[in-house]
């Protein structure tokens, strides 16, 4: 099993620990492959937190849009973060919200690459 934490050296705390329980059984090639992957596809808590920022200045929902969650995005664009408490919600909560899309990136990764085998 390859060094998750050389192969993604930006994640750290229950992403890291996420992450090794999903490549635990792993070699080496397929950790690698894995991290490459998944490195295109994860979104940085940072900008989720930055994008929520956003919606103090009108433009609300940007941060849903990012994590993929288009649905959310309309609502909160034409409601103004409904009332902006949602947009503080997610200012409080953008760790959580950027963990929850990239649990199901790596999710996707895993069983991407098990349909190669």
């Amino acid at each position: 099993m390859a060094d998750i934490f050389q192969l993604l050296p930006e994640i750290q705390g229950d992403e890291l620990m996420y992450i090794q329980g999903l490549l635990k059984d792993a070699d080496e090639e397929t950790s690698r492959q894995f991290a490459s992957i998944y490195r295109a596809r994860r979104k940085d808590p940072q900008t989720v937190l930055l994008l929520g920022l956003l919606g103090f200045l009108g433009v609300a929902g940007v941060q849903r849009f990012y994590i993929d969650q288009i649905g959310m995005g309309l609502l909160y664009l034409l409601t103004g973060g409904i009332c902006f408490i949602g947009t503080i919600i997610d200012i409080v909560s953008y760790k959580s919200l950027a963990f929850e899309f990239n649990q199901r990136q790596a999710q996707e990764v895993i069983m991407m690459q098990k349909g190669q085998r």
